[in-house]
């Protein structure tokens, strides 16, 4: 397939990582059409995100090979979600359906014990456009095997030479708060950095459990469980939740070589076990 088309093909599915690859950034606006109960899934499609990472259990049957670790892949990509799109123990309040995909999604159960100096308002004109403390938030930072540089966009993720990459997304859900001494997201981005002649983020968060990996798709709002995601995507979710300081937050938004402005929509959660992969 040529670029082009592979470019269109992405295009539909960019739009599950909150993306659009060839058009640039659009703030989500399909509809999340709430499936559970309805017995109706998509049928023929590999396993989908997101889950329970907590349950193992999973009947899809189409298997692909897990990409390799993300040390060996180039960092193509970092974006974020409002709300955390996987659930685990750490991150189990419900949020709710939410619209277009926004206020959906579940929160860190941390959220209920903030302090009020924690949920203190900050003053800042330029930044994570809605972001406010007390927020949670899950963040991608997506992988590829291909030869590319980080930038905006799946678009970023592909080449002419390479146009069917292994995907890989670290993960890790954090709760949004005012406070200086909690981690700097300025650690945990990109800024030029090559690992071993490989683009890689400064570092990933590494006290936050051992990261759970499964086969899975896309996410997104536009996916449910009536129309499912055809991409496979390996995925590490790390199982804890931790608190990010949000004026580190709101000076990356302001300026990062992926054009990220605002936090994504989210897809609801997988729940039929035709759809999810078994986690081993």
């Amino acid at each position: 397939m040529d670029l082009k088309k592979t470019l269109q093909a992405f295009c539909v599915v960019s739009s599950a990582f909150g993306l659009l690859a060839t058009a640039g950034y659009a703030k989500e606006a399909e509809h999340s059409t709430h499936t559970e109960g309805t017995g109706k899934v998509c049928e023929g499609f590999g396993p989908q995100t997101p889950r329970d990472i907590d349950s193992k259990v999973g009947e899809n049957k189409r298997l692909f090979s897990l990409a390799p670790g993300y040390k060996d892949m180039n960092l193509c990509n970092i974006h974020f979600h409002v709300n955390a799109e996987h659930k685990a123990k750490d991150f189990s309040i419900y949020a709710g359906e939410g619209e277009h995909g926004h206020g959906g999604g579940y929160q860190c159960n941390d959220t209920k014990n903030l302090t009020k100096k924690e949920l203190a308002p900050v003053d800042v004109k330029e930044g994570c456009e809605g972001v406010k403390p007390g927020d949670t938030i899950e963040v991608h930072w997506v992988h590829s095997s291909c030869d590319v540089t980080p930038g905006k966009g799946l678009g970023s993720c592909l080449s002419d030479t390479c146009a069917n990459p292994d995907l890989r997304v670290e993960t890790q859900v954090f709760l949004v708060v005012n406070d200086p001494e909690a981690m700097d997201f300025g650690a945990m981005t990109y800024d030029g950095n090559i690992v071993n002649g490989l683009h890689q983020a400064k570092s990933l968060p590494g006290n936050t459990g051992i990261p759970v990996e499964f086969p899975g798709s896309t996410t997104g709002p536009k996916y449910t469980q009536e129309t499912c995601s055809p991409l496979q995507v390996t995925w590490s979710v790390r199982p804890q939740c931790a608190k990010i300081d949000i004026r580190s937050l709101h000076a990356w938004c302001k300026d990062n070589v992926f054009e990220e402005d605002h936090a994504h929509g989210v897809r609801q959660l997988v729940t039929d076990p035709k759809l999810l992969s078994e986690i081993k």
